[in-house]
């Protein structure tokens, strides 16, 4: 008797099972999965340099140490500036506390004034704490502690695939002949991801000196730490660039009232603008392959399985399961147009 074959409403729901199985249980080792794949992120990014190295005959000590320092001077330069602008910021708070209960007295007299009855605006009003913000401010400390002592996790990590980086690059070349399509969908994930990271961070430091001249002029508070918020916020797919305006735009409203906060906005807008949608298109190109659509759900499904490095790797990591679950298979053509969301040819 002939074996029938399952039926596909079956096969789809064992996956969609078997995905949320995996998801979850990536979620529960969250704080371990986040800087494995962030390092595996920023060993692609730097390997071009050790190919270069190792094109001029480079002996292999500096073939790793120098992508590794390239990488470790980075990530110790942003967290520290990132330390120092969040505990100035959190000195700095509390002093705006006077205009904080004015903007709130102006908001409820515009509110009565438009109609809105005194009940609701005092529900409102109870939501907006001044000591909410100092309390926001140091759960960022904390954020930024726990930053610092997964460095090291991430420096080991880091540290280990670059000494392997040689070996895993010439074993994935030997396995051409037995697995041709998994080797060939691993290397554009690679080109992909290191063509994403080096032409976003290119765009992303203009964007961030320009952020910052912006709000240097305009004597927002901190200029430097809103600056590498931004370059940070630049990763994440659609809500990146909200991310990186609000906190200064908030700041703007209390240091200087509605015109300066408008002012920050239009400039920020300006510069993402010219920077995000007229110029980074031509340099990007296709390099993401994944359609407006997938982008977004990308971003809230790594999101809630990472929490905020999952954002920021939402690309990379829809490229990575990409690469082993739609492009090694032969079979999966018409997938690959829907993730990208291009007719297969077009």
């Amino acid at each position: 008797m002939r074996d029938q074959p399952a039926p596909r409403a079956l096969i789809i729901l064992v996956g969609i099972a078997a995905a949320m199985v995996v998801l979850y249980g990536i979620r529960e080792v969250a704080s371990i999965a986040g800087p494995v794949v962030l390092a595996l992120v920023l060993v692609i990014a730097v390997s071009p340099v050790r190919g270069w190295l190792a094109a001029r005959r480079a002996p292999i000590w500096l073939q790793v140490a120098v992508p590794f320092l390239i990488v470790v001077l980075v990530l110790l330069g942003m967290v520290g500036i990132l330390t120092i602008s969040a505990t100035q910021l959190a000195s700095l708070l509390p002093t705006y506390a006077p205009q904080f209960d004015r903007l709130l007295t102006d908001a409820q007299h515009w509110a009565t004034t438009h109609g809105l009855s005194n009940e609701m605006i005092n529900r409102g009003l109870r939501s907006f704490d001044p000591g909410k913000i100092v309390e926001l401010a140091q759960s960022l400390l904390g954020s930024l502690i726990g930053i610092l002592s997964a460095m090291f996790l991430i420096v080991v990590l880091l540290l280990a695939m670059c000494l392997d980086a040689p070996v895993t690059a010439k074993i994935l070349t030997s396995g051409v002949g037995r697995r041709p399509r998994l080797v060939t969908a691993l290397g554009i994930f690679t080109h992909k991801t290191r063509r994403y990271l080096i032409v976003s961070t290119v765009f992303g430091l203009i964007y961030a000196v320009l952020d910052v001249i912006a709000l240097s002029l305009l004597d927002v508070p901190l200029p430097l730490l809103w600056g590498v918020l931004a370059l940070i916020a630049n990763y994440i797919p659609n809500i990146g660039f909200l991310i990186g305006l609000l906190p200064p735009a908030m700041l703007a409203l209390l240091d200087g009232g509605v015109q300066k906060m408008l002012l920050v906005i239009a400039a920020y807008t300006i510069t993402n603008v010219v920077t995000q949608s007229f110029i980074l298109p031509k340099f990007l190109g296709d390099a993401v392959g994944l359609s407006t659509t997938m982008t977004f759900i990308s971003l809230i499904v790594w999101t809630f399985v990472l929490g905020p490095l999952g954002a920021v790797l939402a690309i990379p990591l829809s490229l990575l399961a990409r690469a082993l679950f739609i492009d090694s298979d032969p079979s999966a053509g018409w997938a690959q147009a829907l993730v990208s969301g291009k007719l297969p040819g077009g």
